[in-house]
């Protein structure tokens, strides 16, 4: 089966389909191309997808990872972002060993096709030329044929014409004996002209095109082979990938598999438990006989009065509310002293072991310096080692400062260790928001109006009968408290919506008068009414104060 037999006279065909066959390569190095494109825009998107869902560093988002299920879904985007790599990887080996080397090999072959059939129209321009060389020769001999026939047919009429004269007799016999030899060489040459053609004819269908046209074969072929090759490689690249997105799969998995409920759920615990006790019974207060104040033995909220007296704080606003809201990081005190007794003691905790990795830091640091300096004192030639003194007193100063932070925070840390009550114990501790609200107000109410409405919770264990004493104080003073006079006006530049309790709800525009100005926390005490009063942002009003009620108030 031979292309140079079977198709001798399909020179165009042959061309065309040659064409055709690098056609089809370079469609395939396209979609090759287009395969690899489409592979780095999926795994940048999954890279994008898998850093847009990563936490936030030093935020509250990352300390939510704590849980398990959190862990496992870190875990996912890991292994994600693995797994884009993996497709980054497959469109790297296509264009490596598909795109580019196809890209090649067509411009290869290009240069062998062109060369071919220059041959073979080579060729064919030859046997052509000869075909014409043939058809002279030919022709002239016919020519010349035809003029020795006319030649001797003169001669006879001539030579059977008795008025005709002898000596054109012999003119004519010699001029058709001259065409005769004309017609003679003309065979002559039209012989030798053809055993020529048929000569390179045979040459030309027996040996050139098909030595032509076999090489167009074997290079058609080797395309064949080539593409076939590469569709081969096509697979194999996404074959080797196969066992690393496998695992990636298998990483995914075997998180999911971590995620432990029963884990996540004490992690809540730890998260929120505040560290108090429930409340205890409340005692039957018979109003049958003189009203008597009772105190609660287990719940310190029982001591703030009646519910009477509860609602009355709560609906007049006129003692100090503390508005549940987010502060700003950094605004609670520096002891945590606002937070309940278990959730301090994991903050003193944490600062604790801040600070001793800080403190590890510098002494690393004093380490380093030391020996560079060591190193500088026997090579002086590397540096002065008296440049580094400064640098070793300045972290050892550090040292020292981090060192008593950690004896501060230590010290309140045993003071809380100390106070947690231990379950079964009869302590009486406050629970529930609000008496974590208005606990400091029990223990000092004229220190709480100083301070900032951050939900502080006291944790000094008092006596029974001190905590009845303190609370009908408190119970005393609340019911004769006069509202607070007004220091001024405000105008609210936005509306807030005050949805916390201690906050109250202003329109844009509205004026207010202003009772008690920002302390330091970044809230503004409003009144609107005798009735409504509560705690604003700061920021959200503009505030005129009355100068000479400013400097009459005695609210402390």
């Amino acid at each position: 089966m031979s292309w140079g037999t079977e198709l001798w006279d399909q020179f165009d065909n042959l061309e065309k389909h040659t064409q055709w066959g690098i056609d089809i390569l370079e469609k395939y190095i396209k979609f090759v191309k287009e395969r690899t494109e489409i592979e780095i825009s999926y795994a940048k998107q999954l890279r994008n997808l898998s850093k847009k869902y990563q936490p936030k560093r030093n935020s509250k988002e990352e300390e939510e990872y704590k849980y398990t299920s959190c862990k496992a879904f870190i875990s996912t985007l890991n292994e994600m972002n693995d797994y884009a790599g993996q497709h980054e990887v497959i469109s790297e080996n296509m264009t490596s060993q598909i795109t580019v080397e196809l890209a090649r090999y067509v411009q290869e072959l290009k240069q062998e096709r062109k060369s071919h059939f220059h041959d073979g129209r080579k060729a064919q321009q030859h046997i052509e030329t000869c075909w014409k060389q043939l058809e002279s020769s030919k022709r002239r001999f016919e020519r010349d044929c035809k003029e020795a026939d006319r030649a001797q047919q003169y001669f006879e009429k001539m030579d059977a014409d008795i008025n005709v004269t002898k000596a054109d007799v012999e003119k004519a016999r010699q001029q058709a004996q001259l065409r005769h030899q004309m017609a003679e060489d003309s065979k002559a040459d039209y012989s030798s002209a053809l055993q020529k053609f048929n000569h390179e004819q045979r040459e030309h269908y027996c040996t050139h095109i098909p030595s032509i046209f076999q090489k167009i074969q074997e290079m058609e072929e080797r395309r064949i082979v080539r593409i076939g090759e590469s569709m081969k490689t096509y697979a194999e690249v996404d074959r080797q990938v196969i066992p690393i997105i496998g695992k990636c799969l298998d990483g995914i998995a075997k998180a999911a598999e971590s995620i432990d409920q029963k884990n996540d759920s004490q992690l809540v615990i730890e998260a929120y438990k505040s560290g108090f006790e429930p409340p205890g019974d409340i005692e039957f207060e018979d109003y049958t006989q003189p009203m008597k104040r009772t105190i609660s033995e287990t719940s310190l909220s029982n001591s703030r009065g009646d519910s009477k007296t509860e609602l009355k704080f709560a609906s007049k606003s006129k003692g100090k509310l503390w508005p549940f809201i987010k502060k700003n990081k950094g605004a609670g005190p520096e002891d945590f002293s606002n937070l309940p007794p278990e959730q301090r003691r994991k903050k003193l905790q944490q600062k604790v072991d801040e600070l001793n990795k800080e403190i590890q830091k510098e002494m690393d640091q004093r380490d380093a310096i030391t020996k560079m300096k060591d190193v500088y004192v026997k090579n002086p030639q590397m540096g002065d080692p008296d440049s580094l003194d400064h640098k070793l007193i300045e972290v050892g100063q550090n040292i020292e400062k981090l060192r008593l932070e950690v004896q501060k925070f230590e010290a309140w840390l045993t003071e809380v260790e100390g106070r947690l009550p231990i379950r079964g114990e009869q302590t009486r501790r406050q629970s529930g928001i609000y008496e974590a609200q208005t606990t400091p107000s029990v223990n000092n109410c004229a220190q709480d109006r100083e301070s900032s409405p951050d939900g502080s919770y006291t944790e000094e264990q008092s006596q029974e009968n001190e905590l009845k004493m303190m609370a009908t104080d408190f119970d005393d003073e609340f019911d004769d408290e006069e509202p607070l006079p007004t220091i001024g006006t405000c105008k609210a530049l936005y509306t807030f919506e005050g949805q916390n309790e201690g906050t109250i709800s202003i329109a844009e525009g509205e004026i207010l008068y202003v009772i008690e100005e920002d302390k330091g926390d970044g809230w503004t005490r409003i009144r609107r009414n005798e009735d409504e009063e509560g705690y604003v942002p700061t920021s959200y009003v503009e505030v005129y104060l009355d100068k000479n009620a400013k400097g009459a108030m005695t609210y402390i």
